[in-house]
């Protein structure tokens, strides 16, 4: 890199001040994400490149393609490269990108008006377009993992939605593995595509153990052998039951794979989740059986926080000394994950809302990190303090 560097900094020549630092942060970026040594696996607590350095996650999710639009939000309002690049402006290093078993299995022609912005994009189909996405953040150097989200293409979600489990009447487990395994085939060449989340908050009547019919722990090793005998390199996203709220049976019946040193446990944590905080130290107390144990226990594990998120409405949402507003709890989240350098995904990226059950498509989305033109911050707070989290010092 440093001759590189050296090249660069000649060619620079003419730029002064603030430009000449700006231009050397972004060669800066550019470089050290493309000096990320794939494949990617797990050490101790922390997931490390080839060479085992450390590579901290700091994600957006970007939704849609799971549900009935059949493709990521935004591409009716701005380019897919623009939404892209500012995701990369804003320091984003990775992305969790949903799917749903109907989106692969049908591939339907994705509707023109949800491709408004994106004229080359219109009469094509979802995989197609998915595939167009991935390959926009792979040139990039923004890391993808892939989320299994809902089986039937749906906005997520409750306990009457049909995907509270890995499978459904639809979509039988045969289905949501063998779909796996195709997506896994699909995007091996792609070193950018470093993980499979293999399904999104099983709830309801999810088990970790028990009855083999809601046994989430017992399908998450199947479905992670399956995922790794077609793409050894992939990194395992095995979420905790009731919602991703829950990992505490890991103590007693943890994940064991056939790959060693490809499983990363995955937590969701949002404010609606608890109806009364004291204080941080409540806070802790209360995930600490839950999930947190993985995080400061005597034997850490990786531990992604695969979803949070907050409102954009208000100041209240993103700092407040208020039990009952959101941002009570999300400055302890965060000073949670600050403290112990946590992997995360915030949700969400999008600027406006997909097609859903209680949802408008193109209403603006209040959980979003852009606004409804996709093309700045929806907050400056909500920014400011995410940019916070992706420092590592």
């Amino acid at each position: 890199m440093t001759n590189d560097f050296s090249a660069f900094l000649k060619h620079c020549k003419w730029l002064y001040g603030a430009a000449a630092m700006l231009a050397i942060c972004i060669y800066c970026t550019n470089a050290f994400a493309a000096d990320i040594s794939f494949p990617l696996h797990t050490s101790g607590p922390y997931i490390v490149d080839a060479n085992n350095h450390r590579v901290r996650l700091k994600a957006a999710n970007w939704y849609g393609a799971e549900s009935a639009d059949y493709v990521v939000g935004g591409l009716q309002t701005a380019t897919l490269s623009s939404i892209v690049q500012k995701m990369k402006n804003l320091g984003f290093n990775a992305v969790r990108l949903p799917w749903s078993n109907e989106l692969y299995e049908k591939n339907p022609v994705v509707s023109n008006a949800a491709l408004a912005a994106n004229p080359a994009l219109q009469g094509k189909r979802a995989l197609t377009i998915l595939d167009q996405v991935i390959a926009e953040l792979s040139r990039a150097g923004m890391m993808v993992i892939l989320d299994n989200h809902n089986s039937n293409a749906e906005w997520c979600c409750n306990d009457k939605d049909n995907n509270q489990l890995w499978y459904n009447g639809d979509y039988p487990e045969s289905s949501w593995i063998r779909d796996w395994k195709s997506i896994a085939v699909r995007y091996k060449n792609n070193p950018w595509v470093i993980g499979a989340d293999l399904r999104n908050e099983p709830r309801t009547t999810a088990t970790w153990g028990g009855s083999a019919s809601t046994d989430w722990e017992a399908a998450a090793v199947r479905g992670g052998n399956a995922v790794l005998s077609v793409d050894s390199k992939l990194l395992i996203f095995v979420e905790g039951v009731n919602y991703a709220l829950d990992l505490s049976g890991v103590s007693r019946l943890p994940v064991h794979l056939k790959i060693a040193h490809r499983l990363v446990y995955e937590a969701h944590d949002y404010g609606y989740d608890y109806s009364h905080l004291s204080g941080y130290s409540d806070y802790t107390s209360r995930i600490t059986p839950r999930w947190g144990y993985l995080v400061t226990g005597s034997n850490p594990q990786p531990v992604w926080v695969g979803e949070f998120g907050t409102c954009n409405t208000a100041d209240g949402c993103i700092a407040s000394s208020k039990s009952g507003d959101d941002g009570c709890w999300f400055g302890f989240l965060t000073t949670y994950i600050q403290q112990y350098k946590l992997d995360w995904a915030y949700w969400s990226i999008n600027g406006t809302q997909s097609t859903g059950s209680g949802r408008h498509f193109g209403q603006a989305e209040t959980y979003g990190v852009l606004n409804a033109a996709w093309n700045n911050s929806a907050s400056p707070e909500l920014t400011s303090r995410l940019s916070e989290l992706m420092t590592d010092k």
